[in-house]
């Protein structure tokens, strides 16, 4: 009986951990939410309230980090970083791992002529030069705010809380969600109210549960799990992380920018979620599982080798 108490509540505790994230995050797009109707009645029509709404939440996430840091007493080594000589050169390496395992995928989608060139746009040398800088930066940027975030503080913090693996897992799952709470929807500026936030809100959080996501959000698991089996089982290796994450998000929008879906490959479209994008989908979720599975299998054989 005694076991069974003691057993309930610690599950209850896990589930209680797992979930203050996730009332983290609804307290920043309800923060947002408001704010983005003062805004708006302070400034005009001059920028949609989806993106102050999807846009604030974000911000408000990522500067949460500095106080949540404190909060949780967690140095920057628990969180992953390493002296800055060394950061530095775990981000070029996380740039090679990048783009070792992300543009094999990337060759196997145009051969398969799943993305052909877009001929529409017209691209010269300057503008391709200045777009791969700019992609680039964006990449950097986007991967110096997610990966602290979630490789970082969420992973320490609940690794404290509960098994390394079951942390893992709902990190992962925290990353896979983020990227698809939001709303393609949005309002005249004529028709907002104090709760038009609120229910463009509900909307992006409504969205993680859209089945068209599916594929998307399992390859988006797989590569968060893939990012954490790194932060996991190096020391103070966020830098490799995020130049890994960067190189990916790179990838990725410059695919984007000059490939598209050939509408003529329907017999392939299993392999990618069209939905989310171009890239992402099923034939990530297999290959990046294949290269997690690899290095406990070379932990393992390493282990047995260094005992003979």
């Amino acid at each position: 009986m005694t076991m069974n108490i003691t057993r309930g509540y610690g599950f209850f505790k896990t589930f209680y951990h797992a979930l203050v994230p996730l009332g983290i995050l609804l307290f920043f797009a309800a923060l947002s939410a408001l704010l983005s109707y003062a805004i708006l009645m302070l400034a005009g029509d001059v920028i949609s309230m989806r993106k102050i709404v999807s846009r604030g939440a974000q911000i408000f996430l990522l500067l949460s980090i500095f106080p949540l840091r404190r909060y949780l007493n967690l140095t920057w080594s628990d969180i992953g970083f390493s002296k800055r000589s060394v950061f530095f050169k775990q981000v070029l390496i996380g740039l090679v791992l990048g783009l070792v395992t992300l543009m094999p995928i990337m060759l196997i989608l145009y051969m398969l002529d799943i993305n052909i060139i877009d001929h529409s746009r017209e691209w010269t040398a300057s503008k391709v030069l200045i777009r791969i800088l700019l992609t680039l930066l964006v990449a950097v940027l986007v991967s110096l705010g997610e990966e602290p975030l979630f490789s970082g503080i969420l992973f320490a913090g609940l690794k404290r809380k509960m098994a390394i693996g079951l942390a893992a897992f709902i990190s992962a799952s925290y990353y896979a969600a983020f990227h698809f709470v939001k709303t393609k929807n949005d309002l005249d500026y004529e028709e907002i109210t104090i709760g038009s936030g609120f229910e463009l809100m509900i909307e992006a959080f409504a969205n993680v549960l859209n089945p068209e996501i599916t594929s998307a959000f399992i390859a988006l698991f797989v590569v968060g799990s893939f990012l954490l089996v790194i932060r996991s089982q190096f020391k103070e290796s966020i830098g490799i992380c995020i130049g890994c994450h960067a190189a990916w998000v790179w990838q990725i929008k410059m695919g984007t920018d000059f490939f598209d879906i050939n509408k003529n490959a329907a017999h392939y479209d299993y392999l990618v979620n069209s939905y989310y994008n171009s890239i992402i989908g099923p034939l990530v979720s297999v290959w990046l599982t294949l290269f997690i599975m690899g290095f406990f299998i070379w932990k393992q054989y390493k282990g047995k080798w260094s005992n003979t």
